[in-house]
């Protein structure tokens, strides 16, 4: 008996982080572009692009309620040219769900030790994963994920180069010694 898939996840609350809000507005402008450039009757394109545009504003004061300026901060993370300074003072503000600036302040060349010392727990798994293996993780919050039980993050810390060397070589025996932990 087929099932209306949409009947398997009505019940599950979605959580609306940055990532999902950002990415609606993100295909909220595609089709703006693609209406745009549609033939369509005057009126009845006008007032569809109206209402797109609403919707895309909608969405963009979600994203200032996650952070004011938030399309700026999101700019400067993206940088590569950020100082870690400034990024350290968006982290600093950064709201418990905005994941979408958590995890580009992980993956920033220069993210600095304190602020992904901060992130080393958060909760979601791309943020973790990415100080797992970024350059700059402190020796001491390496050493914590490669105990973590709940999380493979171990192997991530054992790719890490600037894990200290006495870590990664026993994570990297360990990885010799258990490969079925590694899939």
């Amino acid at each position: 008996m087929a099932h209306d898939i949409r009947t398997r996840f009505s019940g599950k609350k979605i959580h609306r982080g940055s990532q999902v809000v950002f990415g609606e507005r993100a295909h909220l402008q595609e089709v703006l572009r693609s209406l745009q450039a549609a033939q369509l009757p005057r009126a009845r394109k006008l007032a569809e692009i109206r209402e797109l545009k609403r919707m895309i504003a909608a969405r963009t004061k979600d994203l200032n309620q996650f952070s004011p300026s938030w399309d700026s901060k999101f700019k400067q993370v993206r940088n590569p040219q950020t100082t870690s300074q400034k990024l350290l003072r968006i982290g600093a503000s950064l709201h418990a769900d905005d994941y979408l600036l958590a995890r580009l302040l992980t993956e920033h060349a220069e993210s600095p030790a304190e602020l992904l010392e901060n992130l080393a727990t958060h909760p979601y798994a791309a943020v973790r994963e990415n100080v797992a293996r970024h350059p700059h993780t402190p020796a001491t919050v390496l050493r914590a994920m490669a105990e973590e039980t709940e999380e493979p993050l171990w192997f991530l810390v054992a790719c890490n180069l600037s894990t200290p060397a006495d870590l990664r070589d026993r994570l990297r025996e360990r990885m010799k010694q258990n490969p079925q932990q590694l899939g």
